[in-house]
Protein backbone atom coordinates (compact mmCIF):
# COMPACT_ATOMS: atom_id res chain seq x y z
CA UNK A 1 0.00 0.00 0.00
CA UNK A 2 2.99 2.11 0.98
CA UNK A 3 4.35 1.34 -2.03
CA UNK A 4 1.59 2.26 -4.51
CA UNK A 5 1.18 5.96 -2.46
CA UNK A 6 4.72 6.47 -3.17
CA UNK A 7 4.70 5.05 -7.01
CA UNK A 8 0.99 8.20 -7.26
CA UNK A 9 3.06 10.73 -5.82
CA UNK A 10 5.97 10.33 -8.35
CA UNK A 11 4.18 9.33 -11.42
CA UNK A 12 1.78 13.33 -9.65
CA UNK A 13 4.97 14.90 -9.50
CA UNK A 14 6.49 13.94 -13.04
CA UNK A 15 3.04 15.00 -14.40
CA UNK A 16 3.72 18.78 -13.39
CA UNK A 17 7.36 18.34 -14.88
CA UNK A 18 5.78 17.19 -17.97
CA UNK A 19 3.27 19.50 -18.01
CA UNK A 20 5.98 22.52 -17.42
CA UNK A 21 8.00 21.46 -20.08
CA UNK A 22 5.33 21.19 -22.78
CA UNK A 23 3.89 24.14 -21.49
CA UNK A 24 6.80 26.40 -21.98
CA UNK A 25 7.69 25.25 -25.36
CA UNK A 26 3.92 25.53 -26.86
CA UNK A 27 3.53 29.24 -25.12
CA UNK A 28 5.72 30.83 -28.16
CA UNK A 29 3.02 29.46 -30.82
CA UNK A 30 0.63 31.82 -29.59
CA UNK A 31 3.57 34.85 -29.00
CA UNK A 32 4.71 33.94 -32.51
CA UNK A 33 2.85 36.95 -34.74
CA UNK A 34 3.86 39.54 -32.29
CA UNK A 35 7.36 38.51 -32.31
CA UNK A 36 7.36 38.65 -36.23
CA UNK A 37 5.85 42.38 -35.66
CA UNK A 38 8.28 43.63 -33.32
CA UNK A 39 11.39 42.00 -35.33
CA UNK A 40 10.00 42.37 -38.49
CA UNK A 41 10.23 38.73 -39.12
CA UNK A 42 7.64 36.63 -42.11
CA UNK A 43 6.73 33.04 -41.62
CA UNK A 44 10.31 31.98 -43.03
CA UNK A 45 12.14 33.81 -40.38
CA UNK A 46 9.50 32.45 -37.55
CA UNK A 47 10.15 29.10 -38.44
CA UNK A 48 13.57 29.40 -38.18
CA UNK A 49 13.41 30.39 -34.45
CA UNK A 50 11.02 27.91 -34.25
CA UNK A 51 13.70 25.36 -35.97
CA UNK A 52 16.18 26.54 -33.13
CA UNK A 53 14.39 25.11 -30.05
CA UNK A 54 14.33 21.87 -31.56
CA UNK A 55 17.85 21.59 -33.35
CA UNK A 56 19.30 22.29 -29.78
CA UNK A 57 16.90 19.87 -27.87
CA UNK A 58 17.46 16.89 -31.16
CA UNK A 59 21.17 17.36 -30.48
CA UNK A 60 21.02 16.75 -26.80
CA UNK A 61 19.04 13.47 -26.86
CA UNK A 62 21.86 11.15 -27.31
CA UNK A 63 24.05 12.83 -24.60
CA UNK A 64 21.29 13.22 -22.46
CA UNK A 65 20.16 9.45 -22.50
CA UNK A 66 23.71 8.58 -22.00
CA UNK A 67 24.19 10.92 -18.80
CA UNK A 68 20.61 9.61 -17.31
CA UNK A 69 22.07 6.16 -17.57
CA UNK A 70 25.74 7.53 -16.38
CA UNK A 71 24.85 10.05 -13.24
CA UNK A 72 21.26 9.12 -12.44
CA UNK A 73 17.46 10.21 -13.42
CA UNK A 74 17.06 12.60 -10.90
CA UNK A 75 20.21 14.76 -11.10
CA UNK A 76 19.56 15.06 -14.43
CA UNK A 77 15.47 15.73 -13.89
CA UNK A 78 16.24 18.81 -11.18
CA UNK A 79 19.04 20.44 -13.50
CA UNK A 80 16.84 19.88 -16.89
CA UNK A 81 14.03 21.69 -15.14
CA UNK A 82 15.41 24.49 -13.41
CA UNK A 83 17.85 25.40 -16.20
CA UNK A 84 14.41 25.61 -19.18
CA UNK A 85 12.35 27.63 -16.48
CA UNK A 86 15.16 30.56 -16.19
CA UNK A 87 15.42 30.85 -20.13
CA UNK A 88 12.28 30.67 -20.35
CA UNK A 89 12.22 33.43 -18.50
CA UNK A 90 14.73 35.14 -19.82
CA UNK A 91 12.71 34.74 -23.53
CA UNK A 92 10.69 37.51 -22.62
CA UNK A 93 13.95 39.61 -21.78
CA UNK A 94 15.26 39.35 -25.22
CA UNK A 95 16.91 42.54 -26.36
CA UNK A 96 17.73 41.71 -30.30
CA UNK A 97 16.83 39.26 -32.83
CA UNK A 98 20.13 37.42 -32.27
CA UNK A 99 19.32 37.53 -28.21
CA UNK A 100 16.27 35.56 -29.19
CA UNK A 101 17.70 33.01 -31.49
CA UNK A 102 20.55 32.38 -28.52
CA UNK A 103 18.38 32.21 -25.94
CA UNK A 104 15.73 29.60 -27.58
CA UNK A 105 18.58 27.79 -28.55
CA UNK A 106 19.75 27.29 -25.27
CA UNK A 107 16.06 26.52 -24.18
CA UNK A 108 15.73 23.81 -26.35
CA UNK A 109 19.46 22.22 -24.98
CA UNK A 110 18.41 22.20 -21.45
CA UNK A 111 14.89 21.10 -21.91
CA UNK A 112 16.14 18.53 -24.29
CA UNK A 113 17.70 16.50 -21.46
CA UNK A 114 14.52 15.83 -19.69
CA UNK A 115 12.44 13.48 -21.75
CA UNK A 116 15.16 10.78 -21.87
CA UNK A 117 15.50 11.35 -17.73
CA UNK A 118 12.03 10.72 -17.13
CA UNK A 119 11.81 7.88 -19.34
CA UNK A 120 14.57 6.19 -17.71
CA UNK A 121 12.58 6.79 -14.30
CA UNK A 122 9.40 5.68 -15.15
CA UNK A 123 11.27 2.65 -16.66
CA UNK A 124 13.08 1.90 -12.69
CA UNK A 125 9.61 2.79 -11.00
CA UNK A 126 7.28 0.88 -12.89
CA UNK A 127 7.09 -2.69 -14.34
CA UNK A 128 7.35 -3.21 -17.76
CA UNK A 129 3.09 -4.16 -17.35
CA UNK A 130 2.46 -1.17 -16.29
CA UNK A 131 4.71 1.52 -18.23
CA UNK A 132 2.51 2.38 -20.82
CA UNK A 133 -0.27 3.12 -18.97
CA UNK A 134 2.06 5.53 -16.81
CA UNK A 135 3.79 6.68 -19.89
CA UNK A 136 0.61 7.89 -21.51
CA UNK A 137 -0.99 9.72 -18.23
CA UNK A 138 2.44 12.00 -18.52
CA UNK A 139 2.85 12.45 -22.17
CA UNK A 140 -0.94 13.59 -21.64
CA UNK A 141 0.44 16.98 -20.52
CA UNK A 142 1.23 17.46 -24.20
CA UNK A 143 -2.28 17.96 -25.13
CA UNK A 144 -3.36 19.24 -22.05
CA UNK A 145 -0.76 21.64 -22.11
CA UNK A 146 -2.06 22.71 -25.85
CA UNK A 147 -5.29 23.23 -24.20
CA UNK A 148 -3.93 26.04 -21.26
CA UNK A 149 -1.27 27.22 -23.59
CA UNK A 150 -3.61 29.07 -25.21
CA UNK A 151 -5.75 29.83 -22.52
CA UNK A 152 -3.15 31.79 -20.68
CA UNK A 153 -1.43 33.25 -23.59
CA UNK A 154 -4.05 34.98 -24.85
CA UNK A 155 -5.32 37.05 -21.63
CA UNK A 156 -1.44 37.58 -20.56
CA UNK A 157 -0.36 38.68 -24.29
CA UNK A 158 -3.34 41.24 -24.04
CA UNK A 159 -2.41 42.55 -20.88
CA UNK A 160 1.46 42.47 -20.53
CA UNK A 161 2.62 41.84 -23.76
CA UNK A 162 4.24 38.73 -25.25
CA UNK A 163 7.64 39.80 -22.77
CA UNK A 164 5.57 39.44 -19.76
CA UNK A 165 3.55 36.69 -20.73
CA UNK A 166 6.91 34.00 -21.12
CA UNK A 167 7.93 35.98 -17.65
CA UNK A 168 4.86 34.71 -15.70
CA UNK A 169 3.93 32.00 -17.23
CA UNK A 170 7.79 30.53 -16.62
CA UNK A 171 5.98 30.40 -12.24
CA UNK A 172 4.64 27.11 -13.79
CA UNK A 173 8.20 25.90 -14.31
CA UNK A 174 9.23 26.80 -10.96
CA UNK A 175 6.71 25.04 -8.92
CA UNK A 176 7.49 21.86 -11.33
CA UNK A 177 11.37 22.20 -9.88
CA UNK A 178 10.52 22.30 -6.02
CA UNK A 179 7.84 19.45 -6.54
CA UNK A 180 10.92 17.68 -7.89
CA UNK A 181 13.27 18.84 -5.95
CA UNK A 182 11.06 17.64 -3.07
CA UNK A 183 9.10 14.99 -3.60
CA UNK A 184 11.32 12.00 -3.55
CA UNK A 185 10.88 9.25 -5.38
CA UNK A 186 9.75 5.27 -5.46
CA UNK A 187 11.32 2.64 -4.55
CA UNK A 188 12.60 0.69 -7.72
CA UNK A 189 10.25 -1.80 -9.27
CA UNK A 190 10.93 -5.45 -8.83
CA UNK A 191 12.09 -6.26 -12.13
CA UNK A 192 14.80 -3.36 -11.82
CA UNK A 193 15.44 -3.89 -8.12
CA UNK A 194 16.32 -7.60 -8.87
CA UNK A 195 19.20 -6.72 -11.24
CA UNK A 196 17.51 -7.57 -14.65
CA UNK A 197 20.37 -7.80 -17.25
CA UNK A 198 23.14 -6.22 -16.90
CA UNK A 199 22.57 -3.54 -19.45
CA UNK A 200 23.29 -3.15 -23.36
CA UNK A 201 26.27 -1.79 -24.47
CA UNK A 202 26.21 1.49 -26.65
CA UNK A 203 27.24 0.16 -30.05
CA UNK A 204 24.79 -2.61 -29.69
CA UNK A 205 22.15 -0.26 -29.28
CA UNK A 206 23.07 1.84 -31.87
CA UNK A 207 23.28 -0.84 -34.31
CA UNK A 208 20.04 -2.21 -33.98
CA UNK A 209 17.37 -2.20 -36.67
CA UNK A 210 14.24 -2.11 -34.76
CA UNK A 211 15.17 1.46 -32.86
CA UNK A 212 16.23 3.49 -35.94
CA UNK A 213 13.39 2.49 -37.64
CA UNK A 214 10.65 3.31 -34.63
CA UNK A 215 13.03 6.34 -34.32
CA UNK A 216 12.28 7.18 -38.47
CA UNK A 217 8.57 6.65 -37.79
CA UNK A 218 9.05 9.26 -34.83
CA UNK A 219 10.72 11.51 -36.94
CA UNK A 220 7.67 11.36 -39.85
CA UNK A 221 4.94 11.58 -36.69
CA UNK A 222 6.45 14.73 -35.73
CA UNK A 223 6.93 16.42 -38.70
CA UNK A 224 3.18 16.36 -39.22
CA UNK A 225 2.80 17.03 -35.26
CA UNK A 226 5.19 20.06 -35.06
CA UNK A 227 4.25 21.21 -38.45
CA UNK A 228 0.07 21.30 -37.71
CA UNK A 229 0.50 22.49 -34.13
CA UNK A 230 3.46 25.50 -34.69
CA UNK A 231 1.46 27.39 -37.46
CA UNK A 232 -2.62 26.64 -36.50
CA UNK A 233 -2.44 29.76 -34.91
CA UNK A 234 -1.33 31.77 -37.08
CA UNK A 235 -3.58 29.88 -39.66
CA UNK A 236 -6.25 31.03 -37.58
CA UNK A 237 -5.29 34.24 -37.66
CA UNK A 238 -4.25 34.89 -40.92
CA UNK A 239 -6.15 32.30 -43.34
CA UNK A 240 -9.53 32.23 -41.00
CA UNK A 241 -9.72 35.73 -39.64
CA UNK A 242 -10.14 35.37 -36.41
CA UNK A 243 -9.02 37.41 -33.13
CA UNK A 244 -6.98 36.61 -30.60
CA UNK A 245 -9.42 35.31 -27.81
CA UNK A 246 -11.42 33.15 -30.33
CA UNK A 247 -8.36 31.91 -31.88
CA UNK A 248 -7.22 31.06 -27.64
CA UNK A 249 -10.78 29.58 -27.27
CA UNK A 250 -10.53 27.38 -30.76
CA UNK A 251 -6.77 26.30 -30.14
CA UNK A 252 -7.44 24.81 -26.76
CA UNK A 253 -10.03 22.17 -28.46
CA UNK A 254 -7.30 20.28 -30.59
CA UNK A 255 -5.52 20.23 -26.95
CA UNK A 256 -9.08 18.26 -25.31
CA UNK A 257 -9.38 15.85 -27.83
CA UNK A 258 -5.04 14.90 -27.59
CA UNK A 259 -6.15 14.69 -23.96
CA UNK A 260 -8.60 11.98 -24.93
CA UNK A 261 -6.38 10.00 -27.98
CA UNK A 262 -3.44 9.65 -25.90
CA UNK A 263 -5.06 8.38 -22.49
CA UNK A 264 -6.67 6.04 -24.85
CA UNK A 265 -3.46 5.25 -26.61
CA UNK A 266 -2.20 3.82 -23.24
CA UNK A 267 -4.75 1.44 -22.60
CA UNK A 268 -5.15 -0.08 -26.01
CA UNK A 269 -1.35 -0.15 -26.19
CA UNK A 270 -1.72 -2.02 -22.94
CA UNK A 271 -5.31 -3.86 -23.65
CA UNK A 272 -6.61 -4.53 -26.93
CA UNK A 273 -3.33 -4.18 -28.89
CA UNK A 274 -0.85 -5.73 -26.10
CA UNK A 275 2.06 -6.80 -29.18
CA UNK A 276 0.41 -5.33 -31.73
CA UNK A 277 1.05 -2.24 -31.34
CA UNK A 278 2.06 -1.35 -34.75
CA UNK A 279 -1.58 -1.66 -36.41
CA UNK A 280 -2.57 1.17 -33.85
CA UNK A 281 -0.08 3.17 -35.23
CA UNK A 282 -0.88 2.52 -38.64
CA UNK A 283 -4.55 3.45 -38.13
CA UNK A 284 -4.11 6.99 -35.55
CA UNK A 285 -1.63 7.94 -38.30
CA UNK A 286 -3.69 7.18 -41.55
CA UNK A 287 -6.53 9.01 -39.77
CA UNK A 288 -4.47 11.68 -38.55
CA UNK A 289 -3.46 12.21 -42.53
CA UNK A 290 -7.45 11.95 -43.56
CA UNK A 291 -8.62 14.73 -41.13
CA UNK A 292 -5.76 17.11 -42.81
CA UNK A 293 -6.70 16.21 -45.95
CA UNK A 294 -10.43 17.04 -45.54
CA UNK A 295 -9.58 20.23 -43.35
CA UNK A 296 -8.24 21.42 -46.64
CA UNK A 297 -10.64 20.94 -48.47
CA UNK A 298 -13.70 22.93 -46.76
CA UNK A 299 -14.47 26.44 -46.03
CA UNK A 300 -16.51 25.75 -43.21
CA UNK A 301 -15.14 27.09 -39.81
CA UNK A 302 -17.53 24.41 -37.85
CA UNK A 303 -15.56 21.74 -39.95
CA UNK A 304 -12.46 23.29 -39.54
CA UNK A 305 -12.03 23.14 -36.24
CA UNK A 306 -13.96 19.30 -36.19
CA UNK A 307 -10.75 18.27 -38.60
CA UNK A 308 -8.01 19.94 -36.26
CA UNK A 309 -9.66 17.94 -33.57
CA UNK A 310 -9.72 14.36 -35.62
CA UNK A 311 -6.18 15.38 -36.19
CA UNK A 312 -4.78 15.75 -32.38
CA UNK A 313 -6.74 12.99 -30.95
CA UNK A 314 -5.21 10.86 -34.17
CA UNK A 315 -1.59 12.35 -33.67
CA UNK A 316 -2.01 11.80 -29.87
CA UNK A 317 -3.08 8.18 -30.33
CA UNK A 318 -0.07 7.15 -32.64
CA UNK A 319 2.29 9.38 -30.18
CA UNK A 320 1.85 6.77 -27.38
CA UNK A 321 1.38 3.79 -29.29
CA UNK A 322 4.56 4.28 -30.94
CA UNK A 323 5.96 4.89 -27.35
CA UNK A 324 4.66 1.96 -26.32
CA UNK A 325 7.35 -0.33 -28.49
CA UNK A 326 10.45 1.10 -27.02
CA UNK A 327 8.40 1.07 -23.42
CA UNK A 328 7.88 -2.63 -23.81
CA UNK A 329 10.69 -3.34 -25.74
CA UNK A 330 13.76 -2.26 -23.57
CA UNK A 331 15.19 -3.02 -19.99
CA UNK A 332 15.35 0.09 -17.89
CA UNK A 333 19.29 0.13 -17.44
CA UNK A 334 19.19 1.03 -21.25
CA UNK A 335 15.99 3.11 -21.34
CA UNK A 336 17.85 6.44 -21.09
CA UNK A 337 20.08 5.38 -24.01
CA UNK A 338 17.58 3.88 -26.29
CA UNK A 339 15.01 6.52 -25.63
CA UNK A 340 17.32 8.74 -26.71
CA UNK A 341 17.77 7.70 -30.02
CA UNK A 342 14.34 6.99 -30.74
CA UNK A 343 13.63 10.65 -29.27
CA UNK A 344 16.30 12.08 -31.64
CA UNK A 345 13.23 11.16 -34.73
CA UNK A 346 10.73 13.24 -33.32
CA UNK A 347 13.57 16.49 -31.90
CA UNK A 348 14.73 16.23 -35.96
CA UNK A 349 11.92 16.88 -37.27
CA UNK A 350 10.52 19.92 -35.34
CA UNK A 351 14.04 21.08 -35.76
CA UNK A 352 13.01 20.89 -39.56
CA UNK A 353 8.91 21.07 -39.86
CA UNK A 354 8.19 24.34 -38.85
CA UNK A 355 11.14 26.21 -40.52
CA UNK A 356 10.07 24.10 -43.88
CA UNK A 357 6.41 24.85 -43.22
CA UNK A 358 7.44 28.56 -43.04
CA UNK A 359 9.57 28.50 -46.22
CA UNK A 360 6.42 26.58 -48.30
CA UNK A 361 4.00 28.92 -46.79
CA UNK A 362 6.18 32.11 -48.01
CA UNK A 363 6.52 30.36 -51.37
CA UNK A 364 3.05 29.62 -51.79
CA UNK A 365 1.96 33.12 -51.38
CA UNK A 366 0.44 33.08 -47.99
CA UNK A 367 -1.33 29.60 -48.88
CA UNK A 368 -1.17 26.97 -46.34
CA UNK A 369 -2.34 24.45 -48.80
CA UNK A 370 1.11 22.40 -49.84
CA UNK A 371 2.47 22.68 -46.18
CA UNK A 372 -0.29 20.97 -44.83
CA UNK A 373 -0.66 18.36 -47.66
CA UNK A 374 3.49 17.94 -47.56
CA UNK A 375 2.32 17.24 -43.76
CA UNK A 376 0.37 14.69 -44.74
CA UNK A 377 2.42 12.41 -47.13
CA UNK A 378 5.07 11.99 -44.26
CA UNK A 379 1.74 10.64 -42.30
CA UNK A 380 1.91 7.98 -45.05
CA UNK A 381 5.32 7.36 -45.28
CA UNK A 382 5.35 6.95 -41.26
CA UNK A 383 2.81 4.47 -41.83
CA UNK A 384 4.22 2.45 -44.50
CA UNK A 385 7.38 1.71 -42.32
CA UNK A 386 5.34 1.46 -39.27
CA UNK A 387 3.81 -1.67 -41.15
CA UNK A 388 7.43 -3.09 -41.05
CA UNK A 389 8.98 -3.38 -37.39
CA UNK A 390 8.05 -6.47 -35.18
CA UNK A 391 5.32 -6.45 -32.62
CA UNK A 392 6.71 -5.88 -29.28
CA UNK A 393 6.30 -9.70 -28.39
CA UNK A 394 9.30 -10.12 -30.90
CA UNK A 395 12.02 -7.57 -29.67
CA UNK A 396 15.63 -7.65 -31.32
CA UNK A 397 18.15 -9.42 -29.44
CA UNK A 398 20.63 -6.43 -28.99
CA UNK A 399 18.03 -4.91 -26.83
CA UNK A 400 16.89 -7.55 -24.68
CA UNK A 401 19.58 -10.11 -24.57
CA UNK A 402 18.32 -13.70 -23.38
CA UNK A 403 14.30 -13.14 -24.46
CA UNK A 404 13.24 -15.42 -26.17
CA UNK A 405 12.35 -14.90 -29.98
CA UNK A 406 10.28 -17.70 -30.17
CA UNK A 407 7.55 -15.48 -28.96
CA UNK A 408 6.56 -14.43 -31.75
CA UNK A 409 4.67 -11.16 -33.40
CA UNK A 410 1.09 -10.58 -33.25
Amino acid sequence: MYLDIQKHRFSAILFLCWFASYLERFLINMALPFIGKEFQMDEAGLGLLLSTFFAAYALVQLPGGWLSDRIGSRKVIIASIGLFTILSACTGLAWSLASLFVIRFLFGIFEGCFPTASFKAVAEAYPKDERARVQSVLLATNPLSLVVAPLIAAPLITMYGWRGMFMIASLVGLAAFLAFLFGGRPRAAAEVASGGNSGTKWRELLSDVTIWKISAINFGVNILIWGFLSWIPTYMLKVLKLDLMSVGMLASLPGVAGIVGILAGGWLADKMFNGREKHLLVLSISLAAAGLVLMLNTESLLLIVCCQIVVAFAVKLAFIALWALPLKLIDAKNMGAASGIVNLGSQLAGSVSPALVGFMIVLGNGSYSGAFLFLAGCAVVSALVALTIPGSRQPAAAILPGMAATEGTK
